[in-house]
């Protein structure tokens, strides 16, 4: 193995020996290493305390140091290289992180040996270290192995290992959806019987797991082990609640499999860094995820044995809102997801009927900035496997995205406002500040929806008219 892809780690390894002190690089860039991916994060043990190696850290790290992690036994340094490439370093103090059963964060203890710190980690395959500047591979339980497998297994035995930090049952997920791993046997076991053990881990936490499941290239997959595992059960009942469900239109043995189906079509619906809605979008697959969760509690039998899921866009907005507040997801994503959902069936009345100029500024009006978000989000979810349908689909979307091009080149119908605002609207009418002006604008607002750019003077006469209507 070449490891010559980080001078910077041999260096400090070197300045660390020279002290007296042993410094190993450990967990991803490791592993990375293996699967021959390059990186410039690179993550360090050290037999050092804080206040021991600070002194080194700082003298290495010429762009930057931070010690934010300073009560974890923690502190960073970041250098660049001369092509302008940046490099981060962190280093720990040996460790092991453990729970008390009803604590929500973690206790630091510090260890004494690179090979005990190695058997805290999450898994084997992040339990491996190259131990600096000396290069000697360090890897007692088999990480490499299972690495080549792609198997997740815990170092010690995983109820152990679940008990001391629960969060890891949430990453082992992750590392499904991110890796495409699968989870050894006991270990899927483990994480079965101890799912309830997540609940004293913070929500921030387990938000920062899924969002990175989700962002990866087989969130899909992340899914299904985490509704497999009864994890989702806790973290996201939502999603496991569709499975009990069954698709209106009978496209899917159930709902999930349809939402799995519109996660994957959503994904491959993002585009480049230069398009509009870039891969990885978060809003885009959390709607994709969320899209139907208002199904379980709209459903319906109606006669001939047909099942309806009434206002579900409606009722899943609200459920979204819920949960990615209980999930401390920031407000504008919170708002942004939950609207994509409340309008995702907006568009499927175009197919029968084509809008009016009229209806097509509403659409866009409404969904402002997430109108590239939403086209893709309704494209995924037209999921029927008939292909005449499917086409007619597709083609009435083509056809209002051009319409809505077309009409761009006419007016700004992203920021549609009246052609009158309501200093103007009060001279006229002869108002004071109050709430009629709201409605008198509110009107003209709509008139300017319905009828394009019409010019001041023609807004002026319709304004007179309403009034008149209003009085008579």
């Amino acid at each position: 193995m070449n490891f010559e892809v980080w001078p910077e780690a041999i260096e400090l390894g070197r300045m660390f020996a020279d002290e007296g002190y042993e410094l190993a690089l450990v967990g991803g860039p490791v592993r990375d290493l293996l699967l021959h991916r390059k990186s410039h994060d690179l993550d360090f043990c050290s037999s050092a305390r804080p206040e021991q190696f600070e002194h080194i850290l700082r003298a290495w790290g010429h762009d930057g140091f931070w010690d934010m992690g300073r009560k974890f036994g923690t502190l960073g340094a970041m250098r660049r290289r001369p092509d302008g490439t940046p490099v981060q370093v962190e280093v720990t103090t040996y460790r092991s992180d453990t729970y008390d059963p009803d604590s929500r964060k973690p206790e630091v203890n510090y260890g004494d040996s690179l090979e005990g710190d190695l058997s805290r980690r999450d898994f084997t395959v992040n339990a491996m270290a190259l131990r600096v500047p000396d290069l000697e591979f360090v890897d007692p339980f088999g990480g490499a192995n299972d690495l080549a497998k792609g198997v997740l297994r815990t170092p010690v035995d995983p109820r152990q290992s679940f008990d001391d930090d629960p969060l890891r049952m949430m990453r082992a997920i992750r590392f499904v959806a991110q890796l495409g791993f699968s989870i050894e046997p006991e270990t899927a076991q483990a994480i079965t019987e101890m799912t309830e053990r997540i609940r004293i881990v913070s929500a921030e936490r387990v938000r920062d797991e899924l969002v990175k499941m989700l962002l990866s290239t087989r969130p899909r997959a992340g899914v299904e082990a985490l509704v497999e595992s009864g994890l989702a059960d806790i973290v996201l009942p939502e999603i496991p609640a569709l499975r009990l469900e069954i698709d209106e239109h009978h496209r899917h043995k159930d709902v999930f499999e349809h939402t799995m189906i519109v996660l994957d079509r959503a994904v491959a619906l993002e585009t480049g860094p230069d398009g509009p809605v870039p891969a990885p979008d978060l809003e885009l697959r959390l709607a994709a995820l969320l899209h139907d969760i208002g199904k379980p509690a709209t459903r319906k039998f109606e006669d001939h044995g047909k099942v309806s899921f009434h206002h579900h866009d409606a009722v899943g907005a609200k459920l979204t809102r819920k949960r990615l507040r209980a999930l401390h997801f920031d407000h504008h994503i919170v708002q942004d997801v939950s609207e994509l959902v409340n309008m995702h069936l907006r568009f499927h009345g175009y197919v029968d009927e084509p809008w009016t100029d009229s209806a097509v500024r509403r659409y866009v009006r409404d969904a402002g900035p997430l109108y590239e978000r939403l086209n893709r989000l309704t494209r995924a979810d037209a999921t029927t496997q008939n292909k005449r349908k499917a086409q007619m689909f597709s083609d009435a979307m083509d056809e209002m995205e051009q319409r809505v091009r077309d009409l761009k080149q006419r007016e700004d119908i992203e920021a549609i406002r009246p052609e009158l605002d309501g200093n103007e609207i009060m001279q006229l009418l002869g108002l004071e500040p109050g709430p009629q002006v709201g409605v008198a604008y509110q009107h003209m607002l709509e008139y300017r929806l319905d009828n394009g750019p019409v010019g001041h003077e023609a807004a002026v006469e319709e304004l007179k008219r309403w009034a008149a209507a209003q009085n008579a």
